[in-house]
């Protein structure tokens, strides 16, 4: 547990006013008595986490054939793969877009 994430813990035990250890039993027993939602909780986190890694794959591999494309036509060369290319970054914007729009969603309806 970093400071910041123990200061949240703090902060939410005196709100409640209870000790952190009680608060964190307390926390943990109410998780542990509703499962369905704390694996939910648990498979929706993982699958953010999933899909930021798969964006950011995906951006690393644009930025590769962007650099390409940019070497090319500085080059004098012909880049005839540049329009795919730039489709393939307004594609990758929409899908980082959508992400975080499903992401706030999500937050504000839970």
């Amino acid at each position: 547990m970093n400071d910041a994430e123990y200061q949240l813990l703090a902060r939410a035990a005196a709100t409640c006013h209870m000790s952190i250890a009680g608060f964190l039993a307390r926390s943990a027993l109410d998780a542990a008595h509703d499962l369905g939602r704390t694996a939910a909780d648990i498979a929706g986190e993982r699958e953010m986490l999933h899909e930021l890694f798969a964006l950011r794959r995906h951006l690393g591999q644009l930025g590769n054939n962007l650099n390409q494309v940019a070497k090319a036509l500085n080059s004098g060369a012909d880049a005839s793969q540049a329009e795919a290319v730039l489709a393939a970054v307004q594609r990758a914007a929409r899908r980082v877009d959508a992400f975080t729009q499903h992401h706030l969603d999500n937050r504000t309806a839970g």
